[in-house]
């Protein structure tokens, strides 16, 4: 099972950037599709963006065209690249892998927690 810390998150202005890291251990993350998910206070976990060999990328609508995952395989890390942030992206990140085929997501992070204000 791969093992996942997650790091980048902080306090920014409406407008600003932040890119998260999810560094991953104990096995390569070559073989699994990587996620990053989200959740705001009061609210469900949300996906926001997978990946799945490096190539296969999939965004919730409202980070479409402004939120951009990505990894390096060589670092065994993943990011997610966060640009023109919105109050509505407060919440706390969670890095994820589950199987290439499908399935739940099995692997966790910590979390980190993103607050955009107004």
């Amino acid at each position: 099972q791969v093992q996942l810390v997650e790091s980048g998150g902080g306090l920014v202005q409406a407008g600003g950037s932040l890119r998260l890291s999810c560094v991953a251990s104990g096995s390569r993350i070559d073989t699994y599709t990587m996620g990053w998910l989200r959740q705001a206070p009061g609210k469900e976990r949300e996906l926001v963006a997978l990946d799945t060999y490096g190539v296969i990328k999939n965004y919730t609508a409202s980070v479409k065209d402004r939120f951009v995952i990505s990894r390096d395989q060589a670092k065994n890390t993943v990011y997610l690249q966060m640009n023109r942030l919105k109050p509505e992206d407060t919440a706390v990140y969670y890095c994820a892998a589950r199987s290439r085929f499908g399935g739940i997501w099995n692997s966790w992070g910590q979390g980190t927690q993103v607050t955009v204000s107004s």
